[in-house]
């Protein structure tokens, strides 16, 4: 107990580190990955902005990234990370893969959140003389929304698995708190402490997301 108490200033520190890292790795891709999801889907075949080269190259930059695993295109990208912010340790310096990682991850859930719309609603809105982006804001976000949150919900907990690995290269957070207590030091009770705190985590954010889906479906 003695050794839980001892740790406690750190693991407040870590779990604030993770979830700082996590929320600009959920900014970036709410940015970025969501609009790629929509594009990804719109410039399919016999959708509203039917472009096959636009997809095609959208497609593989989505799947390039995808296919990497993480804890490689962290150190990948070590140098551009040192690049942009001057340096390669801590929470801000690790959100930069994270985001990377986390933009065709999401992107891939927003496209599948809207392949499950009914064609049908779509086709009627065209034939009527809806504008594309009018679609897109009036039907597509608004049908596909319980899905892009469960998607949202599934990257958030990807994401804090990530940050995990982030902590192996001085990341900062819960993974590195395990790693340099944990693990360097033989600290059984700090590498379980940091699991639980981890499930913990992982469960309420699964509840929330799954309650939020559930609240906002219409169907």
């Amino acid at each position: 107990m003695d050794a839980i108490i001892n740790i406690l200033p750190e693991l407040n520190k870590a779990f604030f580190e993770t979830i700082y890292m996590v929320g600009i790795a959920i900014l970036i891709a709410l940015l970025i990955g969501m609009p790629l999801g929509i594009i990804l889907y719109v410039t399919d075949n016999g959708l509203i902005l039917e472009n096959r080269f636009i997809k095609s190259l959208a497609g593989i930059i989505t799947n390039l990234v995808r296919s990497i695993p993480f804890i490689i295109l962290l150190v990948f990208l070590l140098p551009f990370t040192n690049l942009l912010l001057g340096t390669q340790i801590g929470p801000t310096a690790a959100a930069v893969p994270l985001s990377i990682a986390a933009i065709p991850f999401f992107a891939r859930m927003v496209e599948s959140s809207a392949r499950e719309i009914d064609r049908g609603v779509i086709e009627a809105a065209v034939s009527v003389g809806a504008k594309p982006w009018t679609i897109i804001k009036d039907i597509i976000l608004p049908e596909a929304k319980p899905g892009i949150i469960s998607g949202l919900t599934i990257t958030i907990i990807s994401l804090i698995g990530y940050s995990a690995m982030a902590g192996t290269v001085g990341g900062g957070g819960i993974g590195d708190l395990a790693i340099r207590y944990g693990y360097y030091r033989y600290d059984n009770v700090v590498m379980y402490t940091t699991v639980v705190v981890l499930i913990v985590l992982v469960q309420v954010i699964q509840f929330s997301g799954d309650f939020i889906a559930k609240k906002i479906n219409k169907r």
